[in-house]
């Protein structure tokens, strides 16, 4: 397995890779949104069809400029959303103009994160704007809560993989629709 840091994942992230690393709750795979074949390297290696869309995980509002409009909220529904951030709280803001179908698939919105991770906000800093997020296993198989649980089956497929710790959740972020207010997942 190709070791990482956050310094040396971004020459990876670059080309096209797909990467492993800890998040809030469980390990996830990560690339770079802008990269249509490494989205589409990532959905296959997870089994997980397009249309389904990615999560993307940001360490500060600004880098998802673009990606989502956030000012399409009510105000009410923009405080909400804001106050929650950054923090382990997944919402589906409408897609920006910088949003391709790779990312949203079928839905008009992105489901999008300010993580408070740290090893998740550090990476994202450095990066320079939001990584694609989504669990690290194959589609309808467990997520792994611990780098011993990735599926062995998945490692030699990836480019590289971050060390480091989950932020001790029980259970991933849950989801909810920033328009309705609506929870997608708990």
């Amino acid at each position: 397995m190709n070791e990482l840091t956050v310094d040396s994942a971004l020459p990876v992230l670059r080309a096209g890779g797909v990467i492993a690393y800890p998040t809030e709750a469980v390990w996830g795979l990560g690339c770079d949104p802008r990269h249509e074949a490494a989205v589409n390297k990532l959905l296959r290696l997870k089994q997980r069809p397009v249309e389904k869309g990615m999560i993307l995980v940001a360490a500060e509002l600004s880098q998802l400029d673009d990606w989502v409009r956030l000012q399409a909220l009510p105000p009410a529904r923009q405080s909400e959303v804001l106050a929650s951030w950054p923090g382990a709280h997944t919402w589906i803001l409408p897609a920006g103009p910088r949003a391709p179908r790779w990312i949203t698939g079928e839905h008009s919105g992105i489901a999008v994160r300010i993580s408070a991770h740290p090893l998740v906000a550090a990476l994202c800093r450095a990066w320079g704007g939001p990584l694609v997020s989504t669990s690290a296993n194959l589609a309808g198989k467990p997520p792994a809560r611990t780098r011993a649980e990735l599926d062995p089956a998945l490692l030699p497929l990836l480019d590289g993989l971050i060390d480091g710790e989950t932020g001790g959740l029980a259970q991933p972020t849950p989801i909810r629709d920033a328009l309705s207010g609506q929870i997608l997942r708990t």
